[in-house]
């Protein structure tokens, strides 16, 4: 129900994956139907309004006069669906029409009803259109993916429907829509704001959640998997340090390895003095990189309430409306967000794979795993090259956490002269989320044969859960063989939520 408030990241995910139904409520009905009345009454007027009776950008001081709107707003839509590259995934254009509607539906955009509604139609019928990936440089909004976006209501593009692509017109008469005419100020509310960078984050930190209490109980399970101590768990020692996700992350891993036979088990005359940071720092690494992307969460949280095209209908405070021509478009606070949370990224998966490299290495004499968990080492190889393929993914996973906000290009003859490029942001969190997951699928696939080592022991109970989600997606190590569908079985299982332990 779009009622005016902000959505959540839980419902974006539902209805751009899963497909759940949309209505706009009667109250949100209201304020659309008044913010338009506000725009009918300047587009009738004398004075010059920017993108209700003028150009756009550079164009600005041109004015329109009345007859010529209409053609005005048709020719913003057509002309800026300018993008290139391959069309955006289904559920990141589902996404995005969905936040185009929630904002609209705040009243604050000058709308009617029915534009409201039509992009509304194209989500409950299914009618996803095809958007091309690259154009928005995360200023001005999110222009051509927008345009691409809006094609369809115009009936024109081109759209997916059932998985078969076609022209927009055709799909829209199949469900019996009519194509929308727009009127003044109507495409540039649809094309001037963030709903694409918005909806890449949403998706991100939906699949970040999981993504994190797979990657501490990881890290739980190879406390045990390579003999580690506990003791850097105290909770005593964390609350020395005053960070809130590290002390998190180790009540996590404590209750997680709670009972532990394994860890027992050497307590007693062990001769090694201290694990490696990848063991003994988890809760430091891992609890900072928490941190990190909580506030980038939150960042996202907030703009998923925003109204962020322009100009704006705002209340005059005399029960009456202006229209304040301002930038709620730039895409920086989202640019800046995703950029952060791919360096963080960068050190869950960073953590793992030394964890996975420590085990397989056979540098720790004293932990009785056979080097690479081969069965028979020489003969077999084991799982040597599953920590390659984490290498590789964290090698690339360095690479995308460059900031892509830093980097400058105006655009529009220099009226539009500092730009956020949120949108690769955007796309590279996508890309290090699935990384990620990735690497702590290779650890837990390890980790899984590494504790069965020490078998008759067993972990605590919250890692034998664990373990036993691992086991019903991947039978154990009795050989060689290819362990890529293994690695893949798991990565999905982390996504479905199933690795919590």
């Amino acid at each position: 129900m779009l009622d005016g408030g902000p959505l959540s990241i839980e419902l974006v995910r539902s209805v751009a994956v899963d497909g759940r139904a949309v209505r706009v409520s009667d109250a949100a009905r209201r304020g659309v139907e008044a913010s338009r009345a506000a725009v009918e009454r300047v587009a009738a007027g004398t004075k010059a309004v920017y993108g209700v009776n003028t150009g756009f950008g550079s164009l600005a001081q041109m004015r329109v006069p009345p007859e010529g709107l209409r053609d005005l707003q048709r020719n913003l839509v057509l002309s800026h669906a300018a993008g290139v590259g391959e069309p955006l995934p289904a559920e990141v254009v589902r996404a995005m029409l969905l936040l185009l509607a929630a904002s609209l539906c705040r009243g604050r955009s000058g709308v009617r009803l029915v534009v409201v509604e039509r992009l509304i139609d194209l989500l409950n019928h299914g009618i996803t259109p095809v958007v091309p990936e690259r154009g928005s440089v995360g200023a001005s909004g999110d222009l051509a993916p927008l345009a691409h976006a809006c094609l369809a209501m115009l009936g024109e593009g081109e759209v997916l429907v059932d998985g078969r692509r076609m022209p927009a017109a055709e799909a829209l008469r199949g469900r019996g829509l009519e194509p929308v005419a727009l009127e003044a100020k109507e495409g540039l509310a649809l094309l001037h704001g963030t709903p694409l960078m918005a909806a890449r984050g949403a998706l991100a930190f939906a699949a970040i959640e999981p993504l994190l209490e797979a990657a501490v109980g990881a890290a739980a399970m190879s406390v045990d998997a390579c003999l580690g101590s506990d003791a850097p768990l105290d909770a005593r020692l964390h609350a020395a340090r005053h960070q809130p996700g590290q002390a998190a992350v180790a009540d996590r891993m404590r209750a997680l390895l709670a009972g532990s036979q394994i860890t027992a088990s050497h307590r007693e005359n062990d001769p090694r003095v201290q694990d490696p940071y990848s063991l003994r720092c988890t809760p430091q690494v891992l609890g900072a990189a928490m941190d990190q992307l909580r506030a980038q969460r939150a960042v996202i949280e907030r703009e998923l309430g925003a109204v962020t095209d322009n100009p704006l209908v705002v209340p005059d405070g005399k029960g009456g409306f202006d229209v304040v021509s301002g930038g709620n478009f730039h895409g920086m606070p989202l640019a800046l967000a995703m950029d952060a949370a791919k360096i963080a990224l960068c050190h869950v998966a960073g953590v793992s794979e030394r964890r996975t490299f420590w085990v397989l290495s056979g540098h720790d004499r004293f932990n009785p795993v056979k080097p690479c968990l081969a069965a028979s080492p020489g003969v077999e190889s084991g799982l040597m090259i599953v920590q390659y393929a984490a290498a590789a993914c964290v090698n690339e996973l360095q690479a995308l956490a460059h900031p892509a906000s830093v980097g400058n290009v105006g655009t529009c003859g220099g009226i539009e002269d500092y730009n956020s490029f949120g949108p690769l942001s955007g796309w590279q969190l996508d890309r290090a989320v699935r990384l990620t997951r990735e690497v702590v699928a290779i650890e837990l696939l390890v980790m899984a044969q590494a504790m069965e080592t020490h078998r008759p022991l067993r972990s605590g109970e919250g890692v034998e859960r664990l373990h036993a989600a691992v086991r019903r997606r991947v039978a154990p190590l009795t050989g060689d063989r290819s362990p890529a569908a293994d690695m893949q079985a798991l990565a999905v299982a982390i996504a479905a939520g199933e690795c919590r332990g």
